[in-house]
């Protein structure tokens, strides 16, 4: 099994990343810089590189930016529950189903925290070209759960011990009045109505981002952005980040 890859962001992490598992690389014929080096690079790992016209490349990408380097890459590895325990902090989101917003998620709970990031399987963007396209490709790296249900998963998540905060607009506390050092669940709500009844029954407490009050509500990859940075405000540098 694999998947299809566009993009050259996405398809040199996806080399980064996986290496000789690539299956192959498709990039576009003529001369470009860009592709030339995607070209040592995926010939140095011993993966198949193939020049194409930019038809072919089109027509596999369906209306999805390829910047003329597309890639079959390994099958993402999904992880299972039980290891959302070993990290300080998950982000969950809760019937997002724009590709867009899904990827640019990704990216942050990736570069910010790298924290995993939970979705139930119904009614949320899948795993596409799209979505990887829109991570710039984060998602080779990022720690990924996904269930049948998040309103029974983060009742599960709260008994062993997190603190499970909806952002919500409407919300009297403000995220930087919680502490963030404790395990935390983040959780974000669609694009249009926000977290479902149900899902902000499952939370510990409600927060929201501080505003002007001329608008309540952001684009919800923005808002994630923010809320992982105030987590990572909180807590102390990650061991490989030489910030002080």
């Amino acid at each position: 099994m694999s998947r299809l890859v566009l993009g050259i962001n996405c398809v040199r992490e996806a080399l980064r990343a996986h290496g000789a598992q690539v299956q192959r690389v498709l990039l576009e014929q003529g001369d470009s810089p860009a592709l030339a080096g995607l070209e040592r690079m995926a010939t140095s790992l011993r993966v198949p590189v193939e020049r194409v016209p930019r038809g072919r490349l089109e027509r596999m990408a369906r209306g999805v930016l390829h910047q003329g380097a597309a890639a079959q890459a390994p099958e993402l590895r999904l992880l299972p529950l039980d290891t959302l325990t070993k990290h300080p902090l998950v982000l969950a989101l809760d019937e997002l189903q724009d590709p867009h917003n899904f990827g640019a998620v990704v990216r942050s709970a990736v570069a910010i925290a790298d924290a995993p990031v939970l979705w139930p399987e119904h009614a949320s963007a899948p795993l596409s070209p799209a979505m990887f396209r829109a991570s710039a490709g984060a998602i080779e790296h990022a720690k990924l759960v996904r269930v049948k249900s998040l309103r029974s998963t983060l009742r599960q998540l709260a008994v062993q011990g997190f603190q499970v905060l909806g952002l919500d607009g409407q919300a009297e506390r403000a995220l930087h009045d919680f502490d963030l050092t404790l395990p935390t669940v983040l959780v974000l709500g669609s694009e249009g109505s926000g977290l479902r009844r149900g899902i902000k029954g499952t939370t510990t407490a409600m927060a929201r981002l501080p505003m002007t009050g001329r608008f309540d509500s952001l684009n919800v990859s923005t808002a994630a952005a923010i809320a992982l940075y105030e987590w990572r405000r909180q807590t102390p540098p990650l061991p490989h980040d030489p910030s002080p």
